[in-house]
């Protein structure tokens, strides 16, 4: 059977968590802006749900290969590449070139975190 890098198991696990997740904590403000609240929280937990299923053995996996420090940095990095594809195509947010400077100090904490 294919086994993965558990790095790449982990990362791979991450992005599809960080989909579901950005779905429940924002996917509400376009699509049940009707709603109460209440509502919204209720659909948003019940997405999050499929999130913790990935989001949880992702970290396991992950901390096989990776230090505390590595695993929260990957997830964070993850989070903005999925984040901003998700603002401008599915809420209809504009780009905005604070996303790339966001993303280039992404990329001096991993070489902090990694450097070692």
């Amino acid at each position: 059977m294919f086994a993965c890098h558990p790095v790449a198991s982990a990362i791979g696990l991450l992005i599809l968590s960080n989909i579901f997740m950005s779905f429940a904590w924002y996917a509400h403000l376009k699509d049940l802006a009707l709603r109460p609240w209440y509502v919204a929280a209720l659909i948003s937990w019940g997405i999050a749900l499929f999130e913790y299923l990935l989001q949880v053995p992702a970290n396991r996996i992950g901390f096989t290969a990776l230090s505390l420090a590595q695993l929260k940095i990957l997830q964070e990095v993850i989070s903005l590449t999925v984040f901003v594809p998700f603002a401008v195509f599915y809420m209809q947010q504009p780009f905005k070139w604070d996303y790339l400077w966001a993303a280039l100090c992404m990329v001096g904490a991993v070489y902090f975190m990694f450097r070692s």
